[in-house]
C-alpha cells in the first residue's frame, strides 16, 4: 500500500507538470496512467492470472501460446496488452537516454547478464533493505552491503526469492550474481528476494514454512500443484512435529519430480524447487530430524528448536 501511495503521488506530479494526460507538452499525444490494486495473491504474479484478476475474474492462469493469442495480441479485455515488471520500466528511460551500448557496459563482467538488479535483502543481516547492484557483483559483496551477518555465521542463502534453490555457505562464497553464473552454483537470480540465514537456522523448519506458503497460495487449478503442494506440506509437517518416518526424504523428492514441469504455471515449479534443493544441500538435517524427532540445530533461546513464528503457524493448523 505504501508503494501504491508513492506511485500515486508521482503520477499526480506528472499530470501537474503536463507529462501525462491530454496533449502532453503540446505534442498532441494523449497518455493516461492508472493504478489498480490487486488482492495480494502470489498466483497473480503470473501474467495471465494477473490479467484475469484485473478484469474481475478469479486469479488463475490461462492456456499459453500457441493455444491462445499472446497478450500483445489479445490481452486485458481482449485488447493488446504489454506486461512488464516495474523494475523493467524503471530501466527503460536510462536505456532510451543513454543507449543500449551504454547499458550493456553494466554487468559486462558476466557472460550475458547486463544492467542492474534490485535485491531485496532480508534474513539474518544487520542492514536489510533494497540494494541495486550491477550484475557481476559477488553474493558475498551483497552480504557486505547489507551489513554482514547478524547473530551468527553464514549458513545458507536463498538468493532470488522463496522459490529459488537454497545454497550453503561454501556455494555463497563462489556465487557471482548473473543469470548464468548463479546456475553454476545450482541456484538462480530469480526475483532478487535474497534471504541470508545464520548457523542457528533449522533448515527443515525453514523449508516447512516455505512449503506452507506455497500450499496456501496455490490457486488449485491443476492437480500437480494443488495436490502436490499439500502432500509435501503434510510430510514436512509430520517431520517437524517429531513424527518423521524412514523414506520421507525419498518420498518428498519423488513428489517434487511429479510437480516440477507438470503444473499449469510456474507456481508448481516454485513450490518444488526449494524442497528438493534443501534435501540435496542439507540432507543431514532432514535425516537427523526424522531419526531423533527434533532439530539438530541447538537454539539458545528455547528448548523447542522451532522458531517462534513457525510454532504459531503450526499450532494454527
Amino acid at each position: 500500500m505504501d508503494a501504491a501511495k508513492s506511485l500515486r503521488n508521482a503520477i499526480d506530479e506528472a499530470y501537474a507538470a503536463g507529462l501525462l494526460g491530454k496533449n502532453i507538452l503540446g505534442t498532441g499525444l494523449d497518455f493516461d496512467l492508472y493504478i489498480h490494486l490487486g488482492a495480494g495473491s502470489y498466483e497473480c504474479g503470473e501474467e495471465s492470472a494477473l490479467m484475469s484478476s484485473l478484469m474481475g475474474e478469479r486469479g488463475m492462469p490461462r492456456l499459453k501460446f500457441p493455444h491462445v493469442p499472446l497478450p500483445t495480441v489479445q490481452g486485458v479485455w481482449d485488447r493488446p496488452t504489454i506486461i512488464n515488471n516495474v523494475e523493467t520500466y524503471t530501466c527503460a528511460p536510462f536505456i532510451i537516454a543513454k543507449g543500449g551500448e551504454w547499458y550493456a557496459t553494466l554487468g559486462a563482467a558476466t557472460k550475458n547478464s547486463r544492467g542492474t538488479k534490485i535485491f531485496s535483502v532480508s534474513g539474518h543481516v544487520n542492514k536489510p533493505g533494497n540494494y541495486e547492484i550491477e550484475f557481476g557483483v559477488s553474493l558475498m559483496d551483497l552480504l557486505e552491503m547489507s551489513g554482514g551477518m547478524k547473530g551468527g555465521k553464514l549458513k545458507a542463502c536463498v538468493p532470488g526469492g522463496s522459490s529459488v534453490p537454497i545454497i550453503n555457505a561454501e556455494a555463497c562464497e563462489k556465487a557471482i550474481i548473473g543469470y548464468e553464473e548463479m546456475g553454476d552454483v545450482k541456484t538462480m537470480v530469480g526475483s532478487g528476494g535474497c534471504m541470508f540465514l545464520n548457523e542457528h537456522t533449522c533448515i527443515v523448519s525453514f523449508i516447512w514454512r516455505t512449503a506452507l506458503f506455497y500450499a496456501n497460495e496455490s490457486c488449485g487449478k491443476c492437480t500437480p500443484c494443488r495436490e502436490g503442494t499439500k502432500w509435501m506440506l503434510q510430510i514436512l509437517e509430520r517431520i517437524v512435529r517429531g513424527n518423521g518416518q524412514p523414506g520421507d526424504m525419498e518420498l518428498l523428492m519423488e513428489i517434487t519430480t511429479q510437480i516440477d514441469g507438470r503444473s499449469f504455471c510456474g507456481l508448481g515449479d516454485a513450490a518444488a524447487w526449494p524442497v528438493a534443493a534443501a534435501i540435496r544441500v542439507f540432507p543431514e538435517e532432514f535425516e537427523y530430524y526424522i531419526k531423533h524427532g527434533k532439530s539438530m540445530v541447538q537454539s539458545a533461546e528455547a528448548k523447542n528448536l522451532m522458531p517462534r513464528e513457525h510454532q504459531i503457524a503450526l499450532a494454527g493448523r
